[in-house]
């Protein structure tokens, strides 16, 4: 079973108002002794991964303004993850750092050296979390008028991994590293190649500026599943990130990603299937439901419409609490289209038929997990709702969330993990790299797309 701890470096992720808690810290994302510890603490109870998510804009759709998410401490303020991962890095040996980067908000010549740099300096154990992004406020603090449209954003990223696996794979040789004293030579530059891409996009014509790490590639993990997005993963990903409200609607996202895996010329296998799913674990079940209790005493349900309307580009601060999404749908979308994350939307309304949300259960659902399931129990209930997900959704692991981050993840760790090693689930992996350890392999497989590009 994959373990990712989902996060992000924010006062409140996606459990919202827990900041108010009296048993959290608001403001342990802002401390670097805070995350070299919880690094550790992860790694001891067996996580392959911290998974960080990342925007680069207020949500600020909500009510027209950026108020009610800037007030509820929603996903704001935020720092950058990437420049964390190497503290947390020297302090474990074998936890993966999962980042996520926009391909609309960055320039592939520098991001690929970033994480160069990072593969090096963590000794294989960084991956990318590749999105396109779906923030307006975001494309307009970066200079453009608005946001891109979903289909021209996916197209641009399918032109943005070719340049930076052209980058990683394309630019040294496997022996261009010479470092010899005695004839002078420290990279041979007949071994050295310029990227040379012209494209609609981008234009890079020179070499690589980082030699490639111990994975060349980082470990590529998605989590797009409108159409557009599925297919861009079966594509490029290693690991495809869901969310949904029942193992039905999971399992849906699961079997047609590994169609299309077959389609793209990939094994079925070629990516592992993960979910986010929160956990509220105790001793015991009553412990464990009386904590999710005060919880829900401490929710947001203003912010978690903010983070909604943030995802999707969704208003629905005009709607009462009554309102079906389907009515907000013919109100707002008069052409149909949703330029937002359409995976945050779809959760609800087309990969759910048989249920017709309104904007008070949308509400009530989000402010705890936001898409998500949450399983609250003990050692014992949890381990079995995790085996139900993966038989029944048909995936390879999950994103572990939290409504506490101190208080859930170090309960995790103390009850769950225990329990999934004594069921067999959770076992020390092999391989000296994040892709080894979850793949059996260092670079990219073959069927990959990078491997195109390698010399």
């Amino acid at each position: 079973m994959i373990l990712c701890a989902l996060d992000m470096m924010v006062p409140t992720h996606q459990s919202t108002g827990m900041w108010r808690h009296p048993l959290a810290d608001a403001e342990q994302y802002r401390d670097l002794g805070f995350w070299t510890g919880h690094a550790k603490l992860l790694e001891s109870a067996g996580f392959d991964v911290v998974f960080f998510a990342d925007v680069a804009g207020v949500y600020d759709v909500f009510d027209g303004s950026g108020r009610s998410a800037i007030c509820s401490g929603m996903q704001y303020p935020m720092l950058d993850p990437l420049l964390a991962v190497s503290a947390m890095a020297s302090a474990t040996t074998t936890l993966g750092f999962g980042v996520t980067a926009s391909v609309s908000y960055e320039q592939p010549y520098l991001l690929a050296r970033r994480f160069s740099t990072l593969d090096h300096l963590t000794d294989g154990r960084i991956a990318w979390n590749i999105v396109t992004g779906y923030q307006a406020s975001a494309m307009r603090n970066l200079g453009a008028t608005d946001q891109v449209p979903h289909h021209a954003r996916y197209n641009r990223a399918d032109e943005f991994m070719d340049v930076v696996y052209k980058l990683w794979e394309g630019t040294f040789e496997s022996d261009a590293l010479q470092a010899n004293p005695s004839t002078g030579v420290y990279l041979d530059p007949d071994k050295v190649h310029g990227a040379n891409h012209s494209g609609e996009h981008f234009m890079v014509p020179g070499p690589a500026l980082t030699l490639p790490g111990p994975q060349r590639v980082p470990f590529l993990f998605q989590a797009g599943s409108s159409p557009r997005g599925l297919a861009f993963g079966a594509r490029h990903a290693e690991a495809m990130f869901f969310s949904g409200t029942s193992t039905q609607t999971v399992r849906k996202l699961t079997d047609n990603a590994r169609d299309l895996l077959e389609e793209a010329g990939r094994p079925r296998d070629a990516a592992q299937m993960i979910m986010s799913m929160t956990v509220i674990a105790a001793e015991t079940d009553e412990q464990a439901r009386q904590r999710h209790q005060e919880y829900l005493e401490h929710v947001d349900q203003e912010a978690a419409l903010a983070l909604f309307a943030g995802w999707t580009g969704l208003d629905l601060a005009q709607f009462p609490a009554e309102a079906t999404l389907e009515e907000v749908l013919d109100t707002l979308t008069a052409d149909g289209q949703i330029q937002g994350n359409r995976s945050a939307l779809q959760s609800f309304t087309t990969l759910d038929p048989d249920r017709r949300w309104t904007v008070g259960e949308l509400a009530a659902h989000m402010a705890i997990g936001a898409r998500g399931p949450v399983v609250v129990g003990s050692a014992a209930t949890v381990a079995d709702e995790l085996e139900r997900w993966c038989r029944e959704a048909g995936v390879d692991g999950f994103n572990v969330d939290y409504a506490v981050r101190a208080v859930d993840m170090a309960a995790f760790a103390e009850h769950v993990s225990p329990e999934l090693r004594r069921r067999g689930l959770l076992a020390e992996r092999a391989g000296s790299t994040l892709r080894g350890r979850l793949t059996g392999a260092d670079h990219p497989a073959d069927s990959h797309p990078a491997a195109a590009f390698r010399r």
